[in-house]
């Protein structure tokens, strides 16, 4: 445990706020030359040590094992899961992080997939304080990103940076991605980083640029019918989601959604009741609340099915 711990207090960042839990205690953190020399010593009793931990402090040991060893795509996904499960740590700022043999060697995939874990828990990262612990990501999605343009991995790269309210590296991405090759993919990122920040007419566009690149694809519709839902256009929300529907006639989201657009336009009682059927089958009750709440704003809706939704709304 004793080396676990020297292990684990040589592999994070130095002269940063970031301290890591050990058992009971917290240490500071600091060292990594101290962690290679101990890698060389007790190489094999420190990686037995470690197989099996999935705890904060192991898997950020794993993290600097394995840059250690070479493999910078599993060191990258380690540090990513540590961060998402506390980003409230600098661990960007781990001197093996902005090493060139790193930033040289790592692939965008790895990158990427390590940029969607640090989102995986939900938090709160767009602040300043957050912006700056992030820093050496920037820095490593810059980096990376121009010497291993995938456009797949620039676009999965982009969520990282909005998430951070940084989107001009976002769009940065994205332009770079488009560079190399315009996908599906870059489309929807650029569209989605457009709807964040407040733009529907922008979105709306990148998201039809999307269909254009793949008009087979049901969700691009459901998107764009969202955008235009946002925008007060029913109308245009409806037709889209018929289309949509065209290539995915049983998708439940789909469904609901026409269902909702067409109870905002006309008021109907069957589309109405359609969407009571289909809401409590929605996995994601923020948008199933959303629906509920642009169908009851329809004329003339009976009072008992109303009332019957809004329950569902409560549920």
């Amino acid at each position: 445990m004793l080396a676990q711990g020297r292990v684990v207090a040589a592999a994070g960042p130095q002269g940063d706020l970031a301290q890591f839990e050990a058992g009971q205690e917290f240490l500071p953190l600091g060292g990594a030359a101290a962690l290679a020399e101990l890698w060389q010593d007790r190489h094999s009793e420190l990686k037995e040590s470690l197989e099996g931990d999935s705890s904060l402090s192991a898997v950020l040991a794993q993290a600097y094992f394995l840059f250690l060893e070479g493999d910078m795509d599993d060191a990258v996904m380690a540090l990513g899961s540590v961060t998402g499960v506390r980003p409230d740590v600098a661990w960007g700022a781990a001197p093996w992080f902005g090493d060139g043999r790193f930033l040289g060697t790592v692939s965008a995939a790895a990158l990427a997939e390590a940029c969607l874990r640090t989102l995986d828990y939900g938090h709160d990262l767009d602040t300043d304080e957050m912006r700056r612990r992030f820093a050496p990501w920037f820095h490593a999605l810059d980096v990376v990103s121009e010497r291993n343009p995938v456009p797949e991995s620039l676009a999965a790269m982009a969520r990282l940076p909005r998430a951070c309210g940084r989107y001009e590296l976002s769009f940065a991405l994205c332009d770079r991605a488009d560079a190399a090759d315009r996908t599906m993919w870059t489309a929807v990122a650029r569209a989605t980083t457009w709807r964040v920040m407040g733009d529907l007419n922008q979105a709306a566009a990148a998201f039809e640029c999307a269909l254009r690149l793949d008009s087979a694809n049901w969700s691009l519709y459901l998107d764009l019918a969202d955008v235009h839902a946002e925008q007060g256009d029913f109308v245009a929300a409806a037709s889209l989601v018929e289309q949509g529907l065209e290539y995915e006639p049983h998708e439940v989201t789909l469904r609901a959604a026409g269902a909702a657009y067409r109870t905002r336009l006309s008021g109907s009682p069957e589309d109405l009741s359609a969407l009571i059927a289909l809401a409590p089958h929605l996995a994601n009750t923020t948008y199933r609340n959303l629906l509920i709440d642009y169908a009851c704003t329809g004329p003339k809706l009976p009072r008992r099915l109303v009332a019957e939704i809004h329950r569902i709304r409560r549920s």
